[in-house]
């Protein structure tokens, strides 16, 4: 949920499903904080309905703005019994986060997030140990998806790890260097002209 919306507790929440019409009163969700521990509130749709390219959803028993924002920043979630059938080769993100990726049988991390609206494909957020790398979910790419052993399997692109690994130390530094030098010449300039 991405904000709130009005004075009795409604929010405004970003749609990722692809099925029309997914959302109706009287239905049961779960919401999920995304820096959270794994605890999963229970909500009741009360009304609903779009707006500005939004979904506006007020909650049995959110009455007001400041019980909204507590609900700012979640993950709405379906019921796991309540979820329509896919068509094959789709699956849920859900299912994707926790699952390994292997690229060529080789284990590079585990599915921490999918970021959308990056570009055609979405992103998997792939960590291990302190490295990250952002993977597009690209079906030229795909070998396997196997939700039962959390497994994605993929054929990824020479390379393409290493242009997304995480910058070393000293790449760090060479990058914030032409920042200090061009700071230090334009206090310099100023101080000429001024």
């Amino acid at each position: 949920m991405v904000k709130t919306q009005g004075r009795r507790g409604e929010v405004a929440s970003e749609i990722l499903s692809d099925i029309p019409g997914r959302f109706s009163i009287g239905m049961r969700l779960f919401a999920l904080q995304r820096e959270s521990d794994g605890c999963r509130r229970e909500m009741e749709v009360e009304e609903l309905w779009p707006h500005k390219g939004l979904l506006v959803l007020k909650f049995v028993g959110v009455d007001s703005i400041s019980e909204a924002e507590t609900l700012v920043g979640c993950e709405l979630q379906v019921p796991r019994g309540q979820r329509s059938e896919l068509q094959a080769g789709w699956n849920y993100v859900s299912d994707l986060v926790g699952c390994e990726v292997l690229d060529r049988g080789r284990e590079i991390g585990r599915i921490e997030e999918v970021q959308f609206g990056a570009g055609e494909a979405p992103l998997l957020i792939v960590r291990a140990d302190r490295r990250t790398w952002e993977v597009p979910f690209a079906e030229a790419y795909l070998e396997s998806v196997d939700v039962e052993r959390k497994q994605v399997r993929m054929k990824l692109p020479e390379g393409l790890l290493e242009v997304n690994a995480p910058l070393t130390a000293d790449e760090k530094r060479e990058q914030a260097q032409p920042a200090r030098k061009k700071k230090a010449l334009t206090q310099r300039t100023r101080r000429i002209t001024g």
